[in-house]
Order: structure tokens, then sequence, then C-alpha cells
């Protein structure tokens, strides 16, 4: 299928010189249920704004079963949702807008907005579940700045395949529903082709977003975002005075247990910066992202994070630095003396390390086989991660192994090559004893825990690069097989090695 050739066919709008969508049919109703509450907010938290129209709207992808869960009607998105997957058609309802916020990007505070993306509104599906749905890469706003508003298609490809990888992973993230190629060109080092994606998430409120509402220094506004943010991602939160406090506190629960998940599947963020942290506790912004093949806890993928800000190992200790800069944030809403407002909230941000640890700790129990949990598990875990961190070792592939170790008489040679392995196997094996369940019991539940494949980078990038010369089955196929990637299977055994020992460093670009 190609992804940019033939494109007449797929038009069905006109763009006027003065820039006037002209459609030449009817739109078909596709189910949206738009329901608009952020523009409730004072003005100050967005602007209204229409995407820029494009040349050529194409279908690059859609997700299906994300569009039968979103209530919406496959049939037609599939033959004419391209306009609105491009910003060609507003569908009845949207409300587009841009959103204000800001930041701190790499430890430096600025105020930023969403320079190339368009919040169409909420969609509200059948079962009353509240969603955004955003179009990055749409066009200019007023939070441009210097940008050009625009995206490139190999990233968006990339924000497709991951997210909905870390969705079939189990982990919180925002979604993807669409890629359309849009017939133009995007100049960055060079030409290349445009593409915008479509992007459903809980909601895009940020750290960032708090950030700005308070360096705008209106205690008005913020009491209002809070209040609004409350309403709609911690509802059972009661309305008392002590109300930042415990939103911070529901906030930082939640953090705790994404960033943890990130940490058991060997994800790497890549730039945690304040305006890249959901309220909502959602992975969003899949820019220089990536996946550990070999273990190390320092592996950083970004080519602009020269001190290892963002590293795997890290990503726990700057996401409790970035709860600090919320709990700052806060301090404008905050009842009585900032004083003691401030020891409070360090009070509860010292409570991070313990709810990381409780769900870090029951994630890789899970990953050994271990229910209960005994005083010595913390150790065994971390030791088998300083064996493989010597050996080089695949971060995917051992566990996978270790689940094989325990059906087979003989381990895995893969496994019994690493320097160390034969103690600290003893030491396992001796632990399981411990448990109730017997050791085929076991092993499938590892199975269940351990991903036999992960949105591996090689892959990833063989994937986009065929896309971008017009052939968009290996995205496709790789797509297909990442939707079970507990299982092994014929069609996901090419899928589930890393990269070849001796391979260059991988790195990644905070692409647009």
């Amino acid at each position: 299928m190609s992804v940019l050739r033939n494109q007449d066919r797929f038009l069905v709008c006109l763009i006027t010189a003065a820039g006037i969508i002209v459609t030449t049919k009817d739109t078909q109703d596709a189910g949206w249920s738009f329901d608009n509450s952020f523009m409730q907010l004072p003005e100050a938290f967005f602007s209204r704004t229409n995407p820029e129209p494009v040349k050529h709207a194409v279908k690059v992808l859609f997700n299906e079963d994300l569009a039968n869960d979103l209530g919406l009607d496959v049939d037609v998105l599939r033959s004419s949702g391209a306009q609105v997957f491009a910003g060609n058609e507003i569908p009845p309802g949207a409300a587009p807008l841009a959103q204000a916020y800001a930041g701190h990007q790499f430890g430096h505070f600025t105020n930023l907005g969403d320079g190339r993306a368009v919040l169409l509104g909420e969609h509200v599906t059948p079962k009353k579940h509240r969603v955004d749905v955003q179009l990055k890469g749409s066009g200019r706003t007023c939070y441009s700045r210097s940008g050009d508003g625009r995206a490139v298609l190999g990233p968006m490809l990339r924000e497709y395949i991951i997210s909905e990888g870390m969705y079939s992973l189990g982990v919180p993230s925002t979604r993807s529903l669409a890629v359309t190629a849009t017939g133009e060109n995007v100049l960055r080092n060079l030409p290349l082709p445009g593409a915008i994606l479509t992007r459903v998430a809980e909601s895009h409120i940020r750290i960032g977003t708090f950030q700005y509402a308070a360096a705008l220094g209106d205690k008005n506004n913020l009491s209002e975002l809070l209040k609004y943010t409350v309403a709609r991602h911690y509802p059972e939160l009661p309305n008392t005075p002590d109300l930042p406090f415990t939103f911070f506190r529901a906030v930082l629960d939640k953090q705790a247990s994404l960033v943890a998940r990130w940490m058991f599947v060997g994800f790497v963020h890549g730039v945690l910066n304040t305006d890249n942290v959901s309220i909502a506790g959602e992975t969003i912004d899949y820019g220089p992202c990536a996946f550990l093949d070999v273990y190390h806890p320092e592996t950083v993928f970004s080519s602009i994070d020269h001190q290892g800000r963002y590293s795997f190992e890290k990503q726990p200790m700057i996401t409790q630095w970035n709860l600090a800069r919320l709990a700052e944030s806060l301090l404008l809403v905050c009842p009585g003396e900032q004083d003691k407002s401030v020891e409070k909230f360090v009070s509860i941000l010292e409570t991070f390390s313990e709810s990381y640890e409780t769900y870090y700790q029951h994630g890789t129990n899970a990953k050994l086989g271990l229910r209960n949990q005994e005083k010595e598990d913390a150790i065994l875990y971390q030791d088998l991660l300083d064996i493989m961190k010597f050996s080089q070792a695949d971060f995917s592939s051992t566990f996978v192994a270790l689940s094989h170790a325990l059906e087979n008489e003989h381990a895995d040679p893969v496994l019994m090559k690493m320097s160390g392995f034969d103690n600290w196997v003893q030491r396992w094996r001796e632990r399981l004893s411990h448990e109730s369940s017997l050791l085929p019991e076991i092993a499938k539940r590892m199975r269940s825990v351990n991903p036999v494949i992960v949105p591996r980078n090689l892959q990833v990038e063989e994937a986009l690069a065929e896309a971008e010369s017009g052939n968009i089955e290996p995205a496709q196929r790789l797509l297909g097989v990442l939707q079970a990637p507990f299982s092994e299977t014929l069609e996901n055994e090419l899928y589930r090695k890393g990269a070849p020992p001796g391979s260059a460093s991988y790195c990644t670009f905070c692409g647009t």
C-alpha cells in the first residue's frame, strides 16, 4: 500500500487561495459526540484556532479498534475520515483550540503552548467516557513561536506504533487514532513528507498547565484549573480547603505507578520535561523515546540529553522532581500560611519513594514469578540486573528465558553465559520453593507479565524508513504483532530479538 502515491483519488475537498475549505460532498455522520468542557475555563488557558488545511489528505494508518471503542462509525471514517484527521473538515460539535502551558525543559522554565497541535474537542463515548481528540502537526498557532506548526511522517508513525505498543503492554498511555499524510513536504534538514497524528488522551492537562497558571499569578485562574482537573480526573476527592494537598497526593500516586510500569518493560521516555507529564497519569509525548535492548541503567537514547538527565535509571528521580514543580505551582491556592503549606507539600513529596518502591517491588516480584513478598526479594531482583549489566544481556529476552528455564531441565544457553548466573539461579529457585504454586504455574504467571516483544528500536526504524519510501506494510505488520506482546507465535518470532551484539549505539531525536 502506497502512502504518498495516487493521492488525488483520496481528495474530497478543494483548498482555495484564501485557505477556505470547500467540501465536495456532505460530511457523513461518524458518530462524534463533542462536549467541550475545557472551554469553560478562563480564556488564558487556550486560544481558539482551526487547523491549517492541507493539500492532499491521505490515510496512512487508521486504528479501527480504537474507533470502535470510542463508539465511532468505522465505515464512515475508513472512507472519509482522512479529511477530519487532516484538519480539512471540522466534525460537528468540535470547537478547535490550542492549549496554553509552560514547562521546565531540561531544568529551564519557559512558557510554551500547543505550537503545532489543535484540540478538536472532547468526545464522549456511548459509555460516557470523555477523551480529548487532538491533531498533532496541524499547523501554526499563536504559541508556535518560530515553528512551522507541521510534523513529518516518521515521528508521527513512531508515536502511533509505540503508544499502541505501550497500550498493549498495559502501560497507561495516550493512544493513536490515525496518521494522515498531508501531501506536502516539511522542511527540516531535508524536505520530508508531512503528516498529522490524531491523538486520543484522557486530557492534555499537564504539570506545565499548572505551572503556566501559577506564572500568571492569578489565584482565580489557578483555582478554576484545579477544580476543573479534579472534577475530570479525580472526582472522588472531597472539595475541602485541603484540596490542593489531596490532589497533589493523588497525582503523585499515579505518577509513581506509571514510572514503575516503564521500568518493568525497559521503556525510556527520553524527554521528561514538566510539560510532558500528564496530570491524568498517562504516558504522553513520544519524542526521543525507545526501549532497552542491552540492559544498562544509565542508558540514554536522546541525541540532546548529553548529561543523562532523563536516563533509564533516573526516571523515578526526575518524576519526583517534576512533582515538586507541581507542588510549587499549587502554593498560590493553598489556605493559611505559605510556610506551613510548603511543609505539608514536602511531607507528601517525601512519600513518593515509598509509593514508587511499593509499585516497583510488586512488579519486579511478578517478573520473577513471586506472589508473596519477602525481605530479600528486592536484593534478588537487583542482583539479577547487576548480572545483566555486566553480561550485556538483553532486558526483555532475559526474563522470557527465565520463565522457560522453569519448564526445562537445562537453563537457556543465553542465561548460562551470564557471569554469576549459576549462583543467582540457585537463590531464585530456593526463593520459588517458598511459593505455594507449582513451577509450571509460576512460569505461566511470568509469561503474563514479561513481554516476548516490545517495539524494538531497530524494527521501528526499519518500519518508518519503509513508510517514508511509500511502503506502509512493515509498520502494519509490526502493529499487528504488538497487539499480543505476551504470546510467542510464529508471526512474532522475527520481532523478538533486540539489536545484534556489537551494534552501534542507538540514538533518537526530538522528531517533528
